[in-house]
């Protein structure tokens, strides 16, 4: 392993280790013998089972036996004093209900952009199981959504895969009708996967882009954008909670055209639950992904790697923005329109810094 490599590493350990004694993620999963992080391995897999698999279980035992001795037991209520969670029993209790997820059961009968309220229904008690246990997820603000009409939802981009979007439709989404929900967009690189799509779209997500932006707000529905893209998804961990820029300004753009409010939206933790160490990009080309990500995890522990740690996260509502007095000509107004969102990337910049400021760490 190169110096450079080394040293990236060396600095995301102590970023994760909590001063009262969090989860040491890299000295767990590159022991004594550290694994091999050379690109191509990586991209690969581990072709010498006989010689790296009982390296890759010890690392595993190693990781479950350091989530259970050293991550900070907070309570599942938040009550001070109380008992925290049993975070073995937790992870086996994840692996029944993600287990017992399939596509089995299908209503036969979708809408128009694919969710089907049978699928819908069987997921959400895992969703809540991942809202209110595995994530234990801080709702602040939810009263400044409007809970009736159009509105587009604007948020970080925080984690490598949508659990964000999920988790937003599911904090205003519980206890409403299933076509209720928020629907989140998704971007064209994730939700046209052959392995990802099916479910993505069934459980309410919707390809990015602006025409079916446009569809979702013309019928009175809340959208949740993520204007990074895949730039948010692929930052690595030195750059966790720095936004990127809102592309060409397409979420102001809709907004005004539309005549729906905006609403900043900041989550703090998701980036935690998939640390990017660094990404493969040569070999990522060749099988049409934008980059293959190395984290803690992933690929040196196969599927387990694909786990979310459970981080404590916190999803802040900010106060709605009214563009409707505008008209819609103002959308054609390029300097208009690029200020506008400069402003809304900003102060979803400072709302997710004073999430982080307010935080006690990164698991409770």
């Amino acid at each position: 392993m190169g110096r450079g490599r080394r040293a990236r590493l060396e600095r995301l350990r102590r970023a994760l280790v909590h001063d009262a004694g969090g989860l040491d993620l890299v000295r767990v999963v590159a022991p004594a013998a550290p694994l091999s992080l050379r690109g191509e391995d990586l991209a690969l897999g581990g072709e010498e089972e006989g010689g790296g698999g009982g390296e890759l279980r010890r690392a595993l035992d190693a990781l479950r036996d350091e989530i259970r001795a050293r991550l900070p037991l907070a309570s599942v209520a938040g009550e001070s004093g109380g008992a925290g969670p049993d975070w073995m029993e937790l992870f086996d209790e994840l692996r029944r209900r993600v287990s017992s997820l399939g596509m089995s059961e299908r209503s036969g009968e979708v809408d128009e952009f694919g969710m089907d309220e049978l699928v819908l229904r069987q997921a959400e008690p895992l969703l809540d199981f991942l809202m209110d246990r595995w994530w234990r997820v801080d709702v602040q603000g939810a009263k400044n959504v409007p809970p009736a009409g159009g509105c587009l939802l604007v948020a970080n981009g925080s984690g490598l895969l949508p659990y964000d979007g999920l988790m937003i439709s599911h904090a205003l989404g519980r206890g409403q009708p299933l076509d209720a929900r928020p629907r989140f967009l998704v971007a064209d690189w994730l939700i046209t996967l052959p392995f990802v799509q099916p479910y993505l779209a069934r459980v309410g997500g919707v390809r990015a882009c602006r025409e079916n932006a446009q569809r979702l707000l013309a019928r009175g529905r809340r959208v949740v954008a993520f204007p990074e893209g895949v730039k948010g998804a692929a930052k690595v961990f030195r750059e966790r909670y720095r936004l990127k820029r809102f592309g060409r300004g397409g979420v102001v753009r809709v907004a005004i055209e539309s005549g729906t409010p905006l609403v900043p939206v900041a989550v703090v933790g998701a980036e935690e639950a998939h640390p990017i160490l660094f990404k493969i990009e040569t070999v990522a080309r060749i099988v049409g992904l934008p980059f293959i990500p190395v984290t803690p995890t992933f690929p040196a522990l196969g599927p387990f790697g694909l786990v979310p740690l459970p981080s404590k996260w916190s999803v802040h509502f900010g106060q709605a923005i009214a563009l409707d007095y505008l008209g819609s000509e103002a959308a054609d107004d390029e300097l208009l329109v690029s200020r506008l969102t400069e402003e809304l990337r900003a102060q979803i910049q400072t709302m997710v810094e004073q999430a982080l400021h307010e935080r006690r760490s990164v698991w409770g």
